[in-house]
């Protein structure tokens, strides 16, 4: 398939198509593996969703005046306007909705024919819901935000089986200035959506929200923001411009953007190279080229800073964290801290904010907080967090065997004692 964010290739049957992934779901709900043609985005997307009941529901958490008082105040808000300029025909037409979530997939707006909004208000597709993949399983918005990419999601792709009578196309909307991720559009119908159209429709509306964004936010011309979580080479936004850096400067970026006071060359060198002193000239030179890469006036020496203001995405992590706030913090997460370096200042870190970002997870034991900290690089092989999952989910629960084994295997691996492996930690 030329787009593999895409449901169907050109020519497939739908009926055919629905019958084939509906098997495959039937399968992995039955064994825990996806068989047959899945697309590799849902077949990712139903092993995050595992643990949650097929027949569920997306909980509804905000209501009344607590929505509409956060829907004013969510950056989203101004440019509805825009929405319902760029998609209020396929959402008055009778057949399809327009809908925006923030970046918890929790549902800001739904509007569309009122038939079609009394259809979709008996799968709990409502503002106020929460569509995320860990509420609501495989839906075009949740796993858009989930995978940060645009997507579109078939009939039977769908996790949870009252929605499977939808297909629907979402997209990501990021914040211009600073790169977070603020939600997403979504447009929810019949099968037809599952063309090129709808999901480059998505694509667009996406785009035309964050140069909205981007024109009506005032100036901040001295803010460098970094980001550098899940990913193996970080990414600088400075004055409009995007700097892509390699692993090496990637590294040094993230060293200087934590000590915003400033390290010297030796102090540099111990966090690049470990006890290795003798590589100044190498440092010299790296540093040099990073000058050169992020301009003359961003990088100072004697000490090296960076000397703009500075923002980074693990710092927003770990401030959410000290706010008591896991789950905003745990949706901030995209992955470890350059998870590809060796680098004994950069994996200092790594494991700081991993750390702390696990422990508050585990101290809340909220049953989705650890489902999505289990479903992360850092918490997959996480025993002691697939204990916790097991212990807080209850007995009846249909994926609860699913963490059971999981826990496990772990304990297998890591060779414990088979009878004691699910007792509680005592740390």
């Amino acid at each position: 398939m030329a787009d593999p964010w895409l449901a169907l290739e050109f020519g497939a049957d739908p009926a055919e198509r629905i019958a084939q992934i509906g098997a495959a779901h039937e399968a992995f709900l039955t064994a825990g593996t996806a068989t047959g043609r899945v697309r590799d985005v849902v077949r990712r997307s139903w092993e995050r969703s595992a643990l949650l009941d097929p027949e569920a529901t997306a909980p509804v958490d905000l209501t009344d005046d607590a929505l509409a008082s956060y829907r004013a105040a969510h950056p989203l808000a101004g440019v509805l306007p825009l929405f319902r300029d760029l998609l209020g025909g396929i959402a008055e037409d009778g057949a399809h909705l327009m809908a925006v979530c923030d970046a918890g997939g929790r549902l800001l707006w739904v509007e569309g024919h009122p038939g079609v909004l009394r259809h979709a208000e008996r799968m709990n597709f409502v503002p106020g819901a929460r569509w995320d993949e860990a509420h609501a399983g495989t839906n075009a918005p949740g796993t858009a935000l989930a995978v940060d990419h645009s997507v579109q999601i078939f009939a039977t792709e769908h996790f949870v089986r009252p929605v499977q009578r939808w297909t629907c196309a979402a997209a990501p909307i990021h914040d211009p200035v600073t790169g977070v991720l603020l939600g997403a559009v979504d447009i929810t119908g019949g099968d037809h959506l599952a063309n090129p159209q709808s999901l480059a429709l998505v694509r667009a509306t996406a785009r035309a929200a964050e140069a909205y964004l981007a024109a009506a936010a005032p100036a901040a011309p001295g803010v460098v923001h970094v980001a550098a979580l899940g990913r193996d080479e970080a990414e600088l936004r400075v004055g409009g411009r995007r700097i892509r850096l390699g692993r090496r400067h990637s590294e040094l970026l993230v060293l200087l953007a934590d000590h915003p006071q400033g390290r010297t060359g030796e102090q540099l060198g111990l966090d690049l190279y470990g006890d290795d002193r003798t590589r100044p000239v190498t440092l010299r030179a790296e540093l040099s080229r990073l000058r050169r890469a992020l301009g003359e006036e961003l990088l100072d020496s004697r000490p090296y800073r960076l000397r703009p203001a500075v923002r980074t995405d693990f710092r927003t992590v770990t401030e959410l964290l000290e706010r008591g706030d896991p789950a905003a913090a745990l949706r901030a997460y995209p992955g470890p801290l350059l998870p590809g370096s060796d680098a004994p200042g950069v994996a200092r870190l790594r494991r700081l904010v991993d750390g702390q970002l696990r422990a508050a997870v585990l101290a809340v034991a909220d049953p989705g907080l650890l489902a999505a900290w289990t479903a992360t690089p850092a918490g997959t092989d996480d025993l002691v967090a697939w204990q916790a999952l097991v212990r807080v989910l209850p007995p009846g629960a249909p994926r609860r065997p699913l963490a059971l084994a999981r826990a496990r295997q772990l304990a297998e691996e890591y060779a414990l004692p088979r009878a004691t492996f699910l007792q509680r930690p005592g740390n």
